[in-house]
């Protein structure tokens, strides 16, 4: 309903049904002027309070306000810098990131409990559509270039490995350390991985066709820094961590992670030319480290809220920088590679 229609409806009410013609409307009484003006005061009064027809009762826009946001816990370490830095540049901004496995967060944003998440998943058609038939417009921002990163126990000499023999592993093919390398004196292989719920292992599964449950030699933690650290207790372990965790080398946490481990190098899935690659930025923006993946920030806000205003940011040039600081790879900044030549 239009504002001139709740005028007509205010004014049909204070007549009574009464017809507004030159005749009888000099013949009104007191009382009916006195209740016309009242109900127009109304209308006015109401106008004011709403402020604003159809844009939300807050004070909240892209640089200022009070909101939480969902990430998957694997991203962590560059989702905390990030909105650190976005709050000390915008005082009036306040975001708290939680952090979850990748099945919770998307759950959280289908119930409406949370406005912005970040995941490596894209929703499915069904969800969008779901979204669509209750009038919100899901917008998916990719953020970022990640890679899952193979880690071994500091005593554990194989840190090559064939692309095949990975994929072997999940399909239970290969199941001691010594069917990749034979001179090896390491047992069964214990694969480590952050949780029953976690993006890293669906990314796993999805890759290699895997529909079944995996093998008895998986293991779930609860994170990714707790895979981290078994991994550097237990010699036979094979940890899948995402490199996020690994990657910041001006961050003392990554650095303590890092010197725990090895971080192995995997050959491309169809070229066998003795190449082997980690996952630094050069072989993830080229795609020559195997196990790459992108992340998303998806929001569902329905007006240009806090939460659009950190993905714009984040996305544009400051943004971008912290990721490329962070050792992973920018989505939306031109990236200068630069070959050595030994």
């Amino acid at each position: 309903m239009n504002r001139v229609s709740v005028i007509q409806n205010f004014i049909i009410i204070a007549c009574q049904n009464k017809r507004l013609t030159h005749t009888n409307a000099v013949n009104w009484t007191f009382s009916h002027k006195l209740l016309l003006l009242f109900s127009l005061l109304g209308v006015a009064l109401m106008f004011a309070s709403c402020g604003t027809m159809g844009k939300p009762a807050t004070n909240e826009t892209p640089t200022r306000g009070n909101i939480h946001i969902v990430a998957d816990e694997s991203f962590q370490p560059l989702i905390e810098t990030e909105v650190f830095t976005f709050t000390h540049l915008y005082k009036g901004a306040h975001i708290k990131p939680l952090f979850k496995p990748e099945y919770d967060v998307i759950n959280d944003f289908m119930t409406d409990s949370v406005k912005v998440i970040v995941t490596s998943k894209k929703l499915s058609d069904s969800q969008i559509q779901y979204l669509r038939d209750t009038l919100i417009i899901a917008r998916t921002s990719t953020f970022a270039y990640d890679a899952l990163a193979l880690i071994t126990n500091r005593s554990n000499k194989d840190t090559l490995i064939k692309y095949n023999a990975v994929k072997d592993i999940f399909l239970g093919k290969i199941k001691k350390w010594s069917d990749i390398n034979e001179k090896s004196k390491l047992g069964d292989i214990k694969v480590i991985f952050d949780n029953n719920k976690s993006g890293n292992i669906r990314y796993f599964k999805e890759l290699f066709d895997i529909k079944d449950s995996l093998g008895r030699n998986f293991y779930a933690v609860n994170n990714n820094a707790e895979v981290i650290n078994f991994v550097s207790r237990n010699p036979n372990s094979l940890g899948i961590i995402s490199v996020n965790w690994i990657s910041d080398k001006n961050d003392s946490l990554t650095m303590s992670f890092i010197n725990k481990v090895n971080v192995v190098a995997v050959s491309q899935q169809y070229v066998n030319d003795g190449s082997y690659y980690r996952p630094q930025p050069g072989f993830i923006y080229d795609k020559e480290y195997p196990f790459v993946r992108e992340i998303y920030l998806i929001s569902r806000e329905t007006f240009a809220g806090l939460g659009s205003g950190f993905i714009n940011w984040a996305c544009a040039e400051q943004g971008q920088k912290i990721v490329l600081k962070s050792g992973l790879v920018p989505a939306t900044m031109p990236i200068r590679l630069v070959q050595i030549k030994h």
